[in-house]
């Protein structure tokens, strides 16, 4: 898929965003939420995210394929250095390679940023079903991620009960004195473009 360009979204792609997301909160358990967002109220959550980090989109001849975004992990300054990461493709787009475009271009801005740790969160079946099953899970193994923990039963979706995993990638050195972690908007052109990212 040579013909997708990854870019920076921006709040004036959050009607398509959220016309990707809101499949999988009305058909799967992929996200726990229950009702889609109103699109002021994603919009917003959108605003926050571009405040500091990543959000990227996939693109097509001018059509949102997926996209993908970092934030805060936990919340506390002294996980400053470790970020939350975010993956959505249009259902059509599926298993089409766009996913692992993403993933790379947010892992490298997100180590150019001075980001170290990466953190996936990702519903998980006691038996996979047709409204989740562990694809999420293999494609976070083929990224590179490993498994560091489980949370039994605390997510209910659908009438039935779900695992919530957590997947973890370390992407950069631990120094002793690590540099502050640099806000996304302010990283220079010339890193966003070695990530493959398109401006």
């Amino acid at each position: 898929m040579a013909d997708i360009c990854i870019r920076p979204a921006s709040l004036e792609d959050a009607a398509a965003v959220l016309a990707v997301y809101t499949p999988y909160v009305e058909q799967t358990a992929i996200t726990f939420e229950w009702d889609p967002p109103s699109l002021a109220e994603f919009r917003g959550r959108m605003e926050r995210i571009l405040e500091t980090h990543p959000f990227l989109a996939a693109e097509r001849e001018g059509e949102l394929l997926g996209y993908a975004y970092t934030g805060p992990f936990v919340g506390r300054a002294a996980y400053s250095w470790s970020a939350e990461t975010t993956i959505y493709l249009r259902m059509d787009c599926r298993k089409l390679g766009v996913g692992g475009r993403l993933y790379r271009a947010l892992e490298e801005v997100s180590r150019a940023r001075g980001i170290r740790n990466l953190y996936a969160c990702i519903g998980d079946p006691e038996e996979e079903d047709e409204y989740l099953t562990r694809n999420s899970q293999r494609f976070h193994e083929h990224m590179g991620y490993g498994l560091v923990g489980r949370f039994d039963r605390c997510g209910y979706k659908f009438g039935r009960w779900y695992h919530m995993i957590w997947m973890e990638k370390l992407i950069g050195p631990h120094e002793d004195r690590p540099s502050p972690v640099i806000p996304f908007r302010e990283l220079p052109p010339e890193a966003l473009r070695a990530a493959g990212i398109t401006l």
